[in-house]
């Protein structure tokens, strides 16, 4: 495994942390209580998360198929299997779709404005567990690809229903589909779940909402086409709910915001400008995806870590100095479907993401955390994608993910905070 220098710019002795480890458990205990007790919702403290007014860093996973898994009864226990394994490994926060769009056995909208409700009940059935396991969830509306529906599902209606509709990207601009995006949203928003009995909107089991997965735009390129979109549906969300957080979903493409910034991504642009998305006030934190093994397959694992360094670097620094808000490591991984793979170059890069992660925060830097993609249950095979990690079968990787969810969780208890003003909700 190659070095790299900014992993090493902070000295870091994870003997040390465990030792501290030990001290946080009645912190990790008051936490837990007080989610079970109704506790507050995680919230942002200038670049920071901040939960019941302590200081809240985390490691977490990516785990989109709960729903569509859960919508069948006789599945449900693979939910609750990853969601116990997740907590026995530390993990604290699962990002999931709260989506599926289109005709299908397990679609949640059939059509617009009409549900399923047995799908609906799934979805309230992982918000339940995740409560029941001490896990908060980040709860994505639509995705960006046709996968699940999605953007194209969105514009297919409107182009049946008679509207004069284009491409894709007039997603983002039809009032007739951005209408249909916004019953769904006031939909899963003010949903009553069926099994705790609380509106999500009032439930801080939910950490956050996401906007869209991966939001692009061909016709675009500046980002200003989806600004104006994120800036609209933002608003429309924070109408509704003022308890929860909101981020926007993206990869962390730059636009025309900072010319200069451009040469961080990987060759190409999406259609997003990580800066001027990102300002929009009703926005609470920022992220970022990596899949450095896709954007350059066939190079290096070095090169490709050297890639993630800058591209981790640049948001960081821009999260910190421009935009002034959190960022989260919202998807990374390591596909298995390389022909030089093998479960010690993941958990290598892994481990170096890790310590990234762990080394800026602990320089009091903007970064919350990072949610690995992604988390299976036993007899999924048909969910995996190359990413996938059933952390029973794979211990090492599993040893990983414990050491870097404690490490976070230590430093959490370590921080302080200072005067509670200027607390985002």
């Amino acid at each position: 495994m190659a070095t790299y220098n900014y992993i090493k710019s902070i000295p870091i002795s994870w003997s040390a942390i465990f030792l501290v480890f030990a001290l946080c458990i009645s912190f990790l205990g008051y936490a837990c209580e007080a989610r079970g007790k109704g506790g507050g919702f995680v919230r942002t403290k200038g670049t920071s998360f901040v939960f019941n007014g302590s200081p809240f860093l985390f490691n977490g996973f990516n785990a989109y198929w709960m729903m569509n898994v859960a919508s069948d009864p006789s599945e449900r226990s693979k939910v609750t299997q990853v969601l116990q394994d997740a907590s026995d490994a530390g993990l604290s926060v699962c990002r999931t779709w709260a989506f599926l769009d289109g005709e299908g056995e397990k679609s949640l909208q059939i059509s617009p404005g009409v549900y399923d409700e047995r799908v609906f009940q799934g979805l309230d059935f992982v918000v339940a567990e995740a409560r029941k396991y001490g896990l908060w969830l980040i709860l994505s509306f639509v995705n960006n690809y046709k996968d699940f529906g999605g953007r194209p599902q969105y514009v297919e209606w409107a182009k049946n229903s008679g509207v004069q509709v284009h491409n894709d990207d007039d997603f983002y601009t039809n009032s007739v589909v951005k209408g249909y995006y916004k019953n769904h949203v006031e939909k899963v928003v003010t949903r009553v779940n069926t099994i705790t009995k609380i509106a999500y909107r009032d439930d801080p089991t939910i950490m956050a909402w996401e906007l869209i997965n991966e939001p692009r735009c061909q016709v675009d390129y500046s980002g200003r086409m989806v600004n104006a979109w994120v800036q609209e549906m933002a608003t429309f969300v924070k109408s509704m709910d003022q308890h929860h957080l909101l981020e926007i979903g993206m990869e962390g493409f730059y636009g025309d915001t900072m010319p200069e910034r451009k040469q961080a991504n990987p060759g190409y642009q999406v259609g997003t400008d990580f800066i001027s998305n990102n300002l929009v006030k009703e926005i609470d934190f920022t992220t970022i995806h990596a899949y450095p093994d896709q954007w350059f397959s066939g190079e290096t694992d070095d090169s490709q870590m050297t890639f993630m360094q800058r591209w981790m670097w640049s948001h960081y620094e821009d999260s910190r100095s421009i935009l002034k808000k959190p960022l989260v490591i919202a998807e990374f991984g390591k596909s298995n479907k390389d022909r030089a793979y093998n479960t010690n170059k993941r958990d290598s890069y892994m481990n170096a993401v890790y310590r990234n992660i762990y080394t800026e925060a602990r320089s009091g830097g903007t970064v919350g955390g990072g949610l690995v993609w992604q988390l299976l249950a036993d007899g999924m095979g048909s969910y995996g994608d190359g990413y996938e990690i059933i952390l029973s079968e794979n211990p090492s990787t599993d040893g990983i993910i414990s050491q870097q969810s404690h490490a976070m969780t230590t430093l959490s208890s370590l921080l302080r905070t200072g005067p509670d003003e200027n607390i985002r909700t």
